[in-house]
């Protein structure tokens, strides 16, 4: 049985995850704020943490950073759609995943067996040197593999040629003509229709709701990107 921990300082949040949770069979534990959870991290054994962003005593992302100094255990963060800037920086200090509220439990639910299964896998194995990581997809260019949640992914090659060149530059906005050429390599010449076509494929089998992408992102105006939880 696998033991989560919700960290919120409101009791309702935290009794609305242990509806949607507890008739999964999981074991919960409580805290109210990140003090509370670093110890209970410490001291209990825990295999994934729903961390609020905004506590008293020590935040989210403070506790984010502190878990990570002593678990790989993962890590999602409860935010509002207006903590945008919060979210990425506790992506950036280790967490593993988001979920913005309300929320929906079938996403709850999806979002925390995602990443169990992930940890269950993957949690103990060293990273392999050949291997870029951006949130749960894993791209190993030496055997030209991809995994989403330790879950092979079958891409065509110009599909993985657009990922490869995006995880080698998470963050990096390329315009589809820029896009077009890299991965072509030739020039665009009025055919960068065709990147939006691979990218509509390529969501498809890498993001858990391709029509609200959580790692390959549109920049309106500029072009697509790749984003995540970095590590």
């Amino acid at each position: 049985m696998y033991n989560i921990l919700i960290c919120d300082d409101q009791p309702d949040i935290v009794n609305a995850l242990k509806i949607y949770l507890k008739p999964e069979g999981y074991g919960l534990l409580e805290a109210r704020n990140g003090l509370e959870a670093l110890e209970l991290v410490k001291t209990r054994e825990v295999h994934l943490v729903l961390l609020d962003v905004m506590m008293p005593l020590m935040d989210g992302i403070t506790a984010t950073a502190k878990i990570r100094e002593i678990s790989n255990i993962p890590i999602i963060l409860l935010t509002a759609k207006s903590e945008t800037e919060d979210m990425v920086l506790g992506l950036n200090v280790g967490a593993d995943d988001y979920i913005t509220k309300p929320f929906v439990p079938v996403e709850v639910l999806a979002r925390v067996r995602s990443q169990l299964r992930r940890y269950a896998r993957l949690g103990s194995q060293p990273q392999n040197r050949d291997d870029l990581t951006v949130g749960a997809i894993t791209l190993n260019d030496k055997s030209k593999t991809v995994t989403v949640d330790g879950e092979p992914v079958s891409l065509t090659p110009i599909e993985y040629a657009i990922l490869h060149l995006l995880m080698k530059n998470p963050g990096r906005v390329y315009s589809t003509k820029a896009l077009y050429e890299e991965v072509w390599q030739e020039a665009a010449l009025g055919s960068e229709g065709a990147v939006a076509v691979h990218i509509r494929h390529l969501r498809e089998k890498i993001e858990i709701n391709p029509s609200e992408p959580r790692y390959l992102k549109v920049v309106w105006g500029q072009g697509y990107k790749l984003e995540g939880g970095v590590r």
